[in-house]
């Protein structure tokens, strides 16, 4: 039930954005869209495949239990509203009225290494951390602890910094230079998100600041040092 859960709450996902991008362009020709589809469809397989053994995993992801901060909550909501303004711009962008010259085939690569290196290092982050929401809270009814191994003994959030890498291929697959301005956006809001998260975890979360003094690093490691 898990498992089914997981995969219909990402494919559903995936699928309206998907026909908002092709709308957005007026046209099923369409590169980008074709590429966005493909990469994003496997990352979610290759997200359910890595998890898959793991019930109460892949249960948090799919829906997460109760005491989601409300600054989260907030930005979350941020945050899809500004995928959405990326999808939204990139279709009429680079599918529609072409205002400024699409980023180039030899472009696109960077972008698919970006965004599947960001997914590597997201993957591993989830594999590792058996409390791996998609929100912030406190996991008290799963016994929720610190995960100090791994990534997590080189930056405290390298889910988070997955994300953000993976994000800044997003404009190269899709085609549109435009689209890298609400992209700019996302990365800032996941930037905001990280250093709250990580105040609310020094706070609240058993042992946090124990591994915080020895990982000293929250995000970039030699860069963002608190």
């Amino acid at each position: 039930m898990a498992s089914i859960r997981f995969l219909l709450s990402r494919f559903s996902s995936l699928f309206v954005f998907t026909a908002v991008l092709f709308v957005c362009a007026g046209t099923f020709e369409y590169t980008g869209g074709w590429i966005y589809l493909g990469t994003n469809g496997a990352a979610n397989l290759i997200s359910f495949l890595a998890i898959r053994s793991n019930t109460e995993l892949l249960s948090e992801r799919a829906k997460p239990g109760s005491g989601t901060k409300h600054w989260d909550k907030i930005l979350l909501g941020l945050s899809a509203m500004i995928y959405l303004m990326i999808i939204v711009t990139a279709g009429i962008d680079a599918g529609r009225y072409h205002r400024l010259p699409s980023i180039s085939w030899p472009l696109v690569l960077p972008g698919g290494v970006l965004t599947y290196t960001g997914l590597h290092l997201f993957l591993k982050a989830q594999k590792e951390n058996r409390f791996f929401s998609s929100v912030v809270r406190i996991q008290t009814e799963r016994g929720h602890e610190v995960c100090q191994t791994g990534v997590y003994s080189v930056v405290r959030h390298p889910g988070n910094l997955g994300m953000m890498i993976s994000l800044s291929g997003l404009p190269f697959l899709l085609g549109s230079f435009w689209s890298a301005v609400p992209t700019l956006a996302a990365i800032l809001i996941m930037w905001i998100r990280t250093y709250l998260e990580d105040k609310t975890l020094n706070a609240e979360l058993h042992g946090y600041l124990e591994y915080a003094a020895k990982t000293k690093y929250i995000l970039i490691p030699h860069v963002w040092l608190v």
